[in-house]
């Protein structure tokens, strides 16, 4: 995808928050944004920075990540494709609070606080559309400290390989094949594990039956016993 023949209003409008946008506010909203190519490894903010603008993945993978006092990475939370980020830290007026790094080449998507706040101006109801998606995320986030606090290592993993799937709806024999998008030792960190454990519990799984390993690929060979595996 080339960014010199990227529609940016047609891709917003595509956007949660900017659905019910007409193409004129479109157009004037992609005046305030810019197109931003990264290499794997590069990196899209750092602590402490000033926030304003928030950010949208267009293709790749978004690491956002904190550094403890002991120089140990703790991932917070990955953004793939057409998911946002930042979008709540930028009305506070504060620097950013987390580090975000791209794990992949990625085509990143910024809008600026300007051209957001603009369109509020001209309808509130864009406001409205904004708390949505910032309350989906919150919620997000205090779905994962919630399975941090109350679930085991293995369920937080038969957790995340499932996390796309209605158990419910898959047939008998139906093998599921889920892609990691990202290292083993990344994930890991986003779920609160080792490396190390989170290894071990994906060659138990293996061991059970359940699922078959194929370098990034999990391949599902029972969904329905995988949910209910260690309960």
């Amino acid at each position: 995808m080339e960014a010199r023949t990227f529609d940016l209003p047609r891709y917003l409008s595509v956007l949660p928050l900017f659905t019910d946008l007409s193409r004129t506010e479109l157009e004037r909203l992609a005046l305030g944004c810019q197109l931003r190519r990264l290499a794997r490894g590069e990196t899209v903010f750092r602590v402490g920075e000033p926030c304003e603008e928030f950010h949208v993945t267009v293709t790749g993978q978004v690491k956002l990540f904190a550094i403890s006092p002991a120089g140990q990475e703790k991932v917070i939370e990955l953004v793939g494709p057409g998911n946002s980020f930042a979008e709540a830290l930028m009305f506070t007026g504060k620097p950013y609070i987390v580090n975000a790094q791209a794990l992949t080449d990625t085509l990143l998507l910024t809008v600026k606080k300007e051209a957001v706040v603009g369109e509020i101006e001209r309808d509130p109801r864009f406001a409205m559309r904004m708390l949505a998606g910032i309350s989906r995320r919150l919620h997000g986030l205090v779905h994962d400290v919630e399975a941090y606090a109350l679930h085991s290592g293995m369920q937080r993993v038969i957790g995340y390989l499932l996390r796309d799937q209605i158990v419910e709806d898959c047939a008998t024999g139906e093998v599921v094949t889920v892609s990691l998008p990202v290292s083993k030792a990344t994930i890991a960190s986003r779920l609160s594990l080792t490396p190390e454990y989170f290894s071990r519990v994906l060659h138990e799984l293996e061991a059970a039956g359940l699922v078959r390993i194929d370098k990034r690929d999990v391949h599902i060979l029972d969904p329905r016993s995988l949910a209910t595996y260690g309960q």
